[in-house]
């Protein structure tokens, strides 16, 4: 039997529930003051209690779980109130924003109106996407507006977009200095960093970090959480002195942050990753260590992920140079099987990155697998023209490294912004000349010579180029070629060097124009009272060690023909069968010696049985003619010659006893 219905109770008078609920959202607008966030979501379910379809009570509920990190309760409340028709878009996109569901994020921005709160959201989305031109243009169109802090914002869009460079005519458009607030310091620090003015920006960093602590002093905040909250920049403090070479004072810093603990997620990743690059190849267990507590396995291998939820809070490039040097560090603990399997992970987690491919050409190379390397990297650059630059270098290393000299030249080649510098002249000519391509590196000197001559530079090195492919050609007996750019320098430069190779090259050719240069030639002092002609006639200049050569040598007297000639070097004379050019290992310079001088002698164990007594108690043992001779032994082994082998001196008087047996 069904139970019986409860009475419903009498409605109220429509007064009383307007009131409970006033006082419902007073009560939340103090929690919410106070920044009690989880007494405010309560009254807000008060509320909703009483006026399910209140839409202030459920925007105040759902902005209340997001302040209190509750994301995941926040969708839910939307998820809920769908058939209410409410426009929750923006809270959505927030909240995907903020699980890093950055493209869910940007399709739920769609629709909504241009506003300078939808416009702000948008361009943090595309800031961690990477995409930081579209985040900037969007900054850009912000400026109009009057949102609190923009520039903050602005300056951090720039420098991520590699355009440190526009960051002080912004600020000054903007009518901003760098040390208004301690981030727009930090911000701008940052920019000098990429400017390579590291001086400049310790120097703001410190007065970043000192504006912080008067300002969050003001705030009442607690030593440890102005410290906390300080962190970033005492850690960019650290990366700026190890950019300038100061590695012990920057080790110590990031150390001390470590211990202390006294700083963010991100702050602490950052510091780790620095101190682990700086250490290198030196303890890499401790390295190894250090960064397991950042990186942990997913379920789902080979999924990786970063720990704690730091691949929020990590820029890309943050993310990359910690994996980057995890799987370095591997390599170098010859751990193949995780490194190639974290590999095969990055090209999944950074498909638009460069070091993916980088680092499996490493792994590759470790397995000895060099070959391999050079196609994967000769895949990538041809599928990547515009990122193929720093992936042909690499290729070229590697080959090189090889023993692929043809290789590493064509790579190379294929960059031609670099053509001319003197340091891949030099290096496309040894390689070419490893090979035997003579031709080919000629050509790369003329290549180089053509470009400097029309270049409009002012350290031009035209000269050291043609003086260095004189150099060549008269090396690869290409007599005239030589001569000419010789000839050239000369007129051009007026070098002495290449009057000097002119000369010697012409006089291979056209003895007149070496005679004819030579005279351009300043004379040496102290060289006018020499008898050429007697010079000539003598047998040459014979070196005394005995006393110093001081003036100029008399001429010796020629040797008589009584003399005794001398010897005349024949070939030596091989076992037969024997093959000089594969002789096979050397043989063992002490097969001479007798077997106890070598070193690879070791004595026999003596036999403790014969130094027992045998008989009755009491009984005396006669001595045995072997005891004299072992006596003996040790006398002559004592009086050993100065010029014996030496063997290495024991500490025990029994090893040295044994040394002496035959």
């Amino acid at each position: 039997m069904a139970p019986k219905p409860k009475e419903k109770p009498k409605p109220a008078p429509a007064s009383q529930p307007a009131i409970a609920v006033e006082d419902l959202f007073t009560t939340l607008n103090r929690h919410v003051q106070r920044s009690e966030y989880e007494q405010a979501v309560k009254v807000a379910d008060q509320v909703l209690s009483i006026s399910p379809n209140d839409e202030d009570a459920i925007r105040c509920k759902i902005v209340a779980l997001i302040k209190a990190d509750s994301i995941d309760e926040a969708l839910l409340t939307m998820e809920s109130s769908r058939r209410l028709q409410f426009d929750l878009s923006f809270f959505k996109a927030y909240c995907l924003y903020r699980q890093n569901k950055l493209n869910e994020a940007l399709e739920s921005l769609k629709g909504q109106e241009g506003n300078s709160a939808t416009m702000l959201l948008q361009s943090q989305i595309l800031f961690r996407m990477g995409k930081m031109d579209a985040s900037l243009d969007i900054y850009q169109k912000l400026q109009k507006s009057k949102i609190e802090s923009l520039e903050i914002n602005l300056v951090a869009g720039l420098v991520s977009a590699g355009k440190a460079s526009e960051v002080q005519g912004v600020m000054e458009a903007l009518r901003v200095k760098a040390t208004s607030s301690f981030e727009l310091a930090y911000n701008t620090a940052c920019s000098l960093i990429e400017k390579n003015k590291y001086s400049d920006a310790e120097q703001l960093l410190l007065s970043a970090r000192r504006i912080g602590q008067e300002t969050l002093m003001d705030e009442n905040l607690a030593d440890e959480d102005i410290e906390t909250e300080l962190a970033p920049i005492t850690v960019q403090l650290a990366h700026v002195q190890q950019l300038l070479g100061h590695t012990q004072e920057a080790i110590e810093a990031y150390t001390d942050i470590i211990k202390r603990n006294l700083a963010d997620e991100s702050s602490l990743a950052v510091a780790t990753n620095n101190i682990v690059s700086l250490k290198g190849p030196k303890d890499v267990s401790d390295s190894l260590r250090k960064l397991d507590r950042l990186i942990e396995k997913g379920s789902e291998p080979p999924s990786f992920h970063l720990a704690r939820g730091l691949d929020l809070k990590l820029s890309s490039k943050q993310r990359e140079a910690i994996y980057g040097n995890r799987v370095l560090l591997l390599l170098h603990s010859n751990k193949m099987d995780q490194a190639r399997e974290l590999v095969t992970a990055l090209s999944d987690m950074f498909p638009d990155s460069v070091m993916p491919v980088l680092l499996q050409a490493a792994v590759l190379v470790k397995e000895n697998k060099a070959g391999r390397a050079e196609e994967i990297l000769g895949q990538f650059s041809e599928k990547f023209p515009d990122k193929s630059k720093i992936v042909l270098l690499a290729r070229a290393q590697i080959a090189a490294a090889a023993g692929h000299p043809q290789v590493s030249a064509e790579s190379l080649a294929k960059i031609p912004d670099i053509q001319h510098l003197p340091a891949t002249v030099a290096t496309l000519v040894s390689l070419k000349e490893r090979a035997g391509d003579i031709d080919g590196a000629v050509s790369v000197f003329d290549s180089a010579i053509k470009w400097w001559s029309n270049a409009m530079a002012e350290d031009n090195k035209l000269n050291l180029i043609m003086q260095e492919a004189a150099s060549f050609k008269l090396k690869h007996r290409r007599k005239e070629e030589a001569a000419c750019l010789y000839e050239e320098l000369v007129k051009s430069h007026g070098s002495i060097e290449a009057l000097v190779g002119l000369i010697k090259t012409a006089a291979y050719t056209d003895i007149d124009k070496a005679e004819a240069y030579e005279k351009q030639l300043k004379p040496l002092p102290g060289l006018k009272s020499v008898d050429v002609d007697g010079l000539e006639k003598t047998s040459g200049a014979v070196h005394v060690e005995s006393r110093p050569h001081v003036g100029i040598t008399e001429p010796f007297e020629a040797k008589s023909k009584d003399k005794a000639k001398k010897k005349r070097k024949r070939k030596p004379r091989y076992p037969k069968g024997f093959d000089p050019a594969n002789p096979g290992p050397l043989p063992d310079p002490e097969r001479w010696l007798p077997k106890r001088e070598r070193s690879s002698y070791r004595p026999k164990r003596k036999d403790k049985r014969a130094a027992q007594v045998r008989g009755s108690q009491g009984a005396v043992v006669k001595e045995t003619p072997n005891a004299n001779t072992k006596l003996n032994q040790l006398t002559n082994a004592k009086a050993a010659p100065q010029n014996a082998v030496a063997e290495p001196s024991k500490p025990s008087s029994k090893s040295s006893r044994k040394k002496s047996r035959n």
